[in-house]
């Protein structure tokens, strides 16, 4: 088993509020007096009260080239995953001590709103004291539920590694997909809902010696799905145009929260043999106000138990893959009561769903 054990967060320092973004985007984008009063109502109801970004409030006014776009992407991403990183191996909420990047052996660095090769975890690599010999794993292409899969796939590695430690970086910097000239309503809803972030997570194995480094309960992970639905690839993700990574985000993701996901969580809990009721928490990334209303209404449990989810969603907007690490920081700083479990869900392109159930534990 596995250990969540700290987090840490690279939140870019260009903050603009939703009322901003909107005037922002009536500014921006070409259309008519009529469109703008049908259209613009969606920033009002996201429940986004702010958002940070790596470019500020100018930038979104000029056309910018792919390459220009991803150079931003590669420089910022580097800068930002380092503070993610640092604040995570150091964080004295959550850590006794101070985990040294010499005991790491697995990094996982997860993004999709730009393209490195090699990846960036080896940029990573030449600016802190990491060691040659470790194990990587670069995943692109997972959208929002990057972080899920990431917190997945680093459970199955200790799980053949439980004297192991890993680092996970996951880094979404949203805002240089922005398109100018697109006027595709996809595209207006994206500009309503992202934001840039990037989270850190440290995972410990249950036999390594830095678990002593970890504070007071935290969340163990114990078991994991996946779930991919065929023929879904329409739903969302990115078409790939000369201008860069143009949004696809379809109208029927909250529908098929009802269907496609509300079968994959009641067989989930089935199968382990828990009541929905019984869970304590749900660290559930927020694609939207939308999404977490329609999740809400699946489970029949209290929106107390989505709390941070709407929070985090009101004060960061949906950072993609980052997100799920933003509610993740802000739960492990409650004092969570130890044996309650919590699931944590994401959905992302393919059409896909990632459910862990986490147990908190002091060890």
């Amino acid at each position: 088993m596995s250990f969540i054990c700290s987090i840490g967060l690279g939140i870019p320092s260009n903050e603009l509020s939703q009322h901003s973004v909107k005037n922002l985007v009536s500014e921006i984008f070409t259309y008519s007096e009529k469109q703008l009063s049908r259209l613009l109502p969606v920033f009002d109801h996201a429940m986004i009260n702010k958002r940070q970004f790596v470019v500020g409030e100018e930038w979104f006014k000029e056309k910018h080239s792919f390459q220009e776009k991803n150079d931003l992407y590669h420089r910022h991403a580097i800068n930002y995953s380092l503070q993610a990183m640092d604040a995570c191996l150091t964080n004295k909420e959550f850590l006794k001590q101070d985990i040294p990047y010499e005991a790491i052996d697995l990094i996982i660095f997860v993004s999709s709103t730009g393209i490195a090769t090699p990846s960036l975890d080896t940029y990573l690599m030449n600016e802190r004291p990491i060691r040659e010999d470790i194990s990587r794993m670069p995943l692109w292409g997972l959208g929002c539920a990057g972080g899920a899969i990431g917190l997945s796939r680093a459970f199955d590695w200790l799980k053949a590694h439980p004297d192991k430690t890993v680092l996970i970086i996951s880094c979404e910097l949203c805002s240089l997909t922005f398109q100018k000239d697109d006027n595709q309503k996809s595209n207006l809803i994206g500009t309503a809902l992202f934001g840039d972030g990037v989270g850190a997570a440290l995972l410990v194995g249950e036999n390594s010696t830095y678990l002593s480094h970890a504070k007071k309960v935290k969340p163990q992970i114990k078991h994991t799905s996946s779930a991919t639905m065929k023929n879904s690839n329409s739903v969302m993700g990115w078409d790939i145009t000369n201008d860069g990574l143009e949004v696809v985000f379809s109208k029927s993701i909250p529908a098929l929260v009802q269907t496609f996901w509300k079968k994959h969580i009641e067989t989930f809990l089935q199968d382990n043999n828990i009541n929905r009721n019984e869970i304590y928490s749900f660290i559930s990334h927020p694609g939207g106000k939308k999404v977490l209303e329609a999740m809400e209404d699946v489970l029949q449990v209290p929106q107390e138990k989505f709390k941070h989810s709407y929070r985090v969603l009101g004060n960061h907007g949906n950072m993609s893959s980052a997100t799920v690490f933003y509610i993740l920081h802000e739960w492990l700083k409650e004092e969570v009561p130890e044996k309650e479990q919590s699931i944590l869900s994401a959905l992302g392109p393919g059409f896909s769903s990632e459910l862990l159930i986490l147990e908190w534990n002091e060890r």
